[in-house]
């Protein structure tokens, strides 16, 4: 079934100059096996619909049950430079927790909020 990311996980953000740092944290451990499998980073730059011009890494933090997005070319050019006040880091990991993740009906008792 489709859920938002939102459902499943949360999002923090940070900026600096013209590329924005966004990770995303499952809430439960099944939901990070989803997530690595269907959060890749050319959906993630797909999401954003051109905002992002650079490229996007994604590292995997297991430990914390993580995946950190490093987008280069996010910012128009960076705080000081841009009109675009809602380019900023928390713009961006607000509009990522709109995403739709395919969950496994055996999950959905552990969704958040939904």
């Amino acid at each position: 079934m489709p859920v938002q990311l939102q459902h499943i996980a949360h999002a923090r953000s940070g900026d600096k100059g013209n590329t924005v740092n966004i990770s995303v944290f499952a809430y439960e451990p099944e939901f990070y096996q989803l997530l690595k499998e269907q959060l890749t980073a050319e959906r993630f730059n797909a999401h954003y619909r051109g905002a992002i011009k650079g490229d996007v890494q994604r590292y995997e933090v297991d430990n914390i049950q993580a995946l950190n997005f490093v987008a280069h070319g996010a910012l128009g050019g960076g705080v000081s430079r841009s009109l675009s006040l809602d380019n900023y880091g928390k713009a961006l990991s607000a509009a990522i927790l709109g995403i739709e993740i395919d969950v496994p009906e055996e999950l959905l008792g552990k969704l958040r909020g939904f």
